[in-house]
């Protein structure tokens, strides 16, 4: 894994750990780090070494505080819908990665910082983590598919309501809205929760895992039938030799040892 400006990253069995290093930005997302999310996620699909990702910020006052606002201060019709474009697109490569990505959030996760959070597969807050999509203080809205995935997670009532005031929630309303899988006291306990989780999956058939992640996905893409997705992925699956390694080792009573092929 290259070396970056804005983004530390770091490979420890088989898990790529991935921390948002603007610190004194509030870890905001500017142009730069975009791109570096995007060669990141590139090379994440291609590279058998890396088997799931775990997203922070660094610091503890802000997962990501949202999107660099001296640059958005200089869109203009033409550009405003390329950036946003380009935004979804990335957050669309994380949604859709075949191998977990979990984000741990840790106090301000706001604007992009609340729609990169949302493309993960699962979220994990620290007991200080804020959520919110406030855009439309600045006049405009989430551009990076937060309109989508909000409503998606926490249901249409309150979405319209977190987006049109603008409004922040702390992380156990989060947890109780289904935008958060679990909420620990501190940074350092949300990363060990999201290793063990990290370490269960991983544990499994990684080609059961990708399709179970392409089936999710579909449940929620207009003119696609999730159900024949479904079948597609379950006989994708009967095909491969984790398949035949799963049930073996279940009728010879041992653990199945998976290569994901």
């Amino acid at each position: 894994m290259a070396d970056f400006k804005n983004i530390r990253t770091n490979v420890k069995d088989s898990v790529l750990y991935l921390s948002i290093n603007r610190e004194d930005k509030m870890n905001a997302l500017n142009f730069e780090t975009l791109e570096e999310l995007r060669s990141i996620f590139e090379e994440v699909s291609d590279n058998k070494e890396i088997k799931a990702v775990i997203i922070t910020g660094s610091g503890e006052r802000a997962f990501v505080a949202g999107a660099d606002i001296s640059e958005i201060a200089s869109l203009n019709e033409v550009n405003a819908r390329k950036f946003s474009e380009s935004g979804q697109e990335i957050f669309s490569m994380i949604e859709n990665c075949h191998k977990p990505v979990i984000a741990v959030t840790n106090g301000y996760t706001l604007g992009g910082g609340c729609e990169l959070a949302m493309a993960c597969h699962m979220r994990i807050a620290t007991s200080n983590a804020k959520f919110g999509q406030p855009e439309v203080n600045l006049g405009i809205i989430p551009g990076y598919g937060g309109t989508q995935r909000l409503t998606i997670l926490i249901g249409r009532g309150k979405a319209n309501e977190l987006m049109m005031t603008g409004e922040m929630i702390g992380a156990e309303e989060a947890k109780s809205l289904g935008l958060v899988n679990h909420v620990l006291p501190t940074k350092e306990d949300a990363m060990q929760k999201a290793e063990e989780i990290i370490s269960k999956i991983l544990s499994k058939a990684p080609l059961a895992i990708g399709m179970i992640i392409d089936c999710v996905n579909s449940s929620f893409i207009p003119d696609e039938n999730g159900y024949q997705t479904e079948a597609n992925s379950f006989a994708r699956c009967v095909k491969s030799g984790d398949y035949k390694e799963g049930t073996s080792a279940f009728l010879e009573k041992r653990q199945p040892r998976f290569k994901g092929e």
